[in-house]
């Protein structure tokens, strides 16, 4: 039997301020049932959805390595939320709490928090750690994403 599909969250369009419901995991990427623009996408994922929610999306993703108890991941949670809204349609925010995701945390080596990656391909195609401003951000993302 398959594993349950990781469940959906409701964005607010940006544009028109319409809810939507935006999976997971999809073939495409989420754009608003309304106005038809793309829509940040914003998922979790955990050791047993890591591959599906994150190696096997269609766009680049933005991977962030976080735990509840961090002060620096709280303060880099809104700056990647922005940089996910700034890039709607471009990237993939996949954020996994490592107190929950051991796994994922020992596959990649994480020993500090929070790490940022940037898959493409389900390769990591940039690396970082510590919380830094959206602008910084934004910037890093794009030179790892390309045109």
């Amino acid at each position: 039997m398959a594993a349950p599909a990781a469940p959906a969250e409701i964005i607010t369009c940006p544009n028109c301020g319409r809810r939507n419901r935006v999976p997971a995991a999809a073939t495409g990427f989420p754009r608003c049932g309304n106005c038809h623009q793309p829509l940040p996408w914003i998922a979790d994922a955990a050791d047993d959805s890591f591959a599906e929610v994150a190696e096997a999306a269609p766009v680049p993703v933005v991977v962030d390595l976080w735990a509840p108890w961090c002060g620096p991941c709280r303060m880099v949670s809104p700056a990647l939320a922005q940089v996910a809204a700034d890039l709607a349609g471009r990237v993939k925010l996949v954020k996994v709490n490592v107190d929950e995701s051991p796994k994922i945390q020992q596959r990649f080596g994480v020993q500090a928090i929070p790490t940022l990656m940037v898959l493409r391909n389900g390769q990591v195609a940039a690396r970082r750690s510590g919380a830094a401003p959206a602008s910084d951000l934004r910037a890093w993302v794009e030179s790892a994403i390309g045109p």
